[in-house]
């Protein structure tokens, strides 16, 4: 057998993602839905990607109402995620606010117009992952 047939699965302690991060960035990816959610954002959801996708972990995607109201929930996120720790990889679209992405890396955060949201369809895309129920209960 050569060397091209074998598959070997690599060791978990030489750099590859693993599931230790997995429930830090779902808590992450949770805080990010209801930050969009409390800031006026709908139709929010947090999608499970872990197992489809080789980018990340999590994304969360929600609707926004206008150009500033989508500035202030990422601009909410983002001072969020300095507060505990985590730096944006990228963020992407600030200026035209029409799609905003902010990667990162483990959760991927979208926060679109509703046009766009509707014609780039990410839900329909990543139709195999599971959602995940992120609001705060009602007696919470």
């Amino acid at each position: 057998m050569t060397a091209a047939n074998t598959t070997v699965d690599p060791p978990d302690d030489i750099g590859y993602p693993t599931d230790v991060s997995s429930p830090a960035a779902l808590q992450f990816g949770m805080e990010l839905a209801r930050i969009a959610s409390d800031n006026k954002s709908s139709d929010v959801v947090v999608l499970d990607l872990r197992g489809i996708s080789q980018v990340t972990d999590f994304t969360v995607i929600a609707t926004g109402t206008s150009n500033r109201q989508m500035r202030a929930v990422v601009d909410a996120a983002i001072e969020y995620g300095k507060k505990v720790g985590q730096r944006p990889y990228g963020c992407a679209g600030y200026e035209s606010a029409s799609w905003i992405v902010i990667d990162y890396v483990d959760v991927v955060f979208h926060v679109f117009i509703q046009s766009f949201r509707e014609y780039y369809d990410l839900e329909l895309l990543w139709g195999d992952a599971p959602q995940i129920a992120w609001a705060k209960s009602e007696s919470a």
